[in-house]
């Protein structure tokens, strides 16, 4: 995998929030995707990059259900983003673009839960208007294992860049 310019590129980190996580996920399991997209974030701080943190808000109740917040370990830091969508896709009437572009963000690396929900959306529309999407597909899961596989073998290969945590961290550092 080539070097990435970590100054432009974005860790996006999809829906690690406790009702999220908790969920039976496969092939990877809630904490291990926890820890990966942990491993990312802390790497691409330590190498300059932006790390937006996507939670998602159901449309309509109030309050949101329980375990809607995201896990303490996953909250945004100083200089990351926080970014609530209420929709599957980090991009739609967020803002995320234009604050990403302000930034001279052309890069996205990809990690969260669901595979085939969010972190698929994300990555479909970050590729269709312009981002050079990664997809490490250990720092993602689905809600089942045909599903994840299917998002990386097939969708994923097509958008971007697969490949594994380890292997972006290492691209990250150049």
């Amino acid at each position: 995998m080539d070097a990435l310019d970590p100054t432009r590129t974005a860790v996006v980190l999809i829906d690690l929030q406790r009702r999220i996580v908790d969920l039976p996920t496969a092939p990877h399991t809630g904490p291990e995707v926890v820890a990966r997209c942990l491993a990312l974030a802390e790497a691409g701080r330590a190498a300059g990059a932006t790390v937006v943190v996507v939670r998602a808000d159901r449309p309509g109740p109030d309050p949101q259900p329980p375990g809607s917040e995201l896990l303490p370990e996953v909250a945004p830091r100083d200089g990351d983003l926080a970014v609530i969508k209420h929709s599957w896709g980090a991009f739609h009437e967020t803002g995320l673009d234009a604050t990403l572009r302000a930034r001279g963000v052309d890069t996205l690396v990809i990690g969260g839960i669901a595979t085939n929900f969010g972190v698929e959306q994300t990555a479909r529309i970050g590729e269709e208007i312009g981002y050079r999407v990664v997809l490490p597909h250990d720092a993602m899961s689905g809600l089942d294992a045909y599903a994840h596989e299917f998002a990386v073998d097939y969708v994923f290969r097509r958008l971007g860049t697969v490949c594994t945590t380890d292997e972006a961290i290492a691209a990250l550092r150049g």
